[in-house]
């Protein structure tokens, strides 16, 4: 979590449970978008994404996940068990500020870092590994 923290990642909102459905709620950019993001309880890593949607969009799709969204579904479930067990799960995130550049194009920092960080953290939620 440390690591999350040291290059710019901050507590952004929580997952809870309300009436044994999975809702969030977000307190700091809810209307970014480029956005890492992380589920974190007791500075364990369980997950890392990206979204070019914004922040509340893409967490929403984890709250009401459609028929066919896999990763929605499941990431939905893991909320849920783990939040059945506990009542702590925060989420993280990282804003692309839209400066990185390499020559005349912008570099996506979400999408540079993504993989990275999965690799390296390895959180027990991404099936990337």
């Amino acid at each position: 979590m440390q690591r999350l923290l040291a290059i710019g990642f901050q507590k952004v909102g929580y997952w809870s449970l309300n009436k044994d459905k999975v809702v969030f709620k977000i307190d700091a950019l809810i209307n970014a978008s480029n956005v890492l993001y992380a589920f974190v309880r007791d500075d364990s890593v369980f997950y890392i994404g990206k979204t070019t949607q914004t922040l509340s969009k893409r967490m929403l799709g984890y709250q009401y996940p459609g028929p066919t969204q896999t990763t929605n579904i499941r990431n939905n479930a893991n909320i849920k068990d783990l939040l059945t067990r506990t009542n702590s799960l925060e989420i993280y995130a990282l804003s692309d500020t839209g400066l990185l550049h390499y020559g005349d194009f912008q570099i996506n920092l979400a999408a540079g870092l993504e993989d990275s960080l999965i690799q390296t953290l390895m959180p027990t939620w991404n099936t990337r590994l």
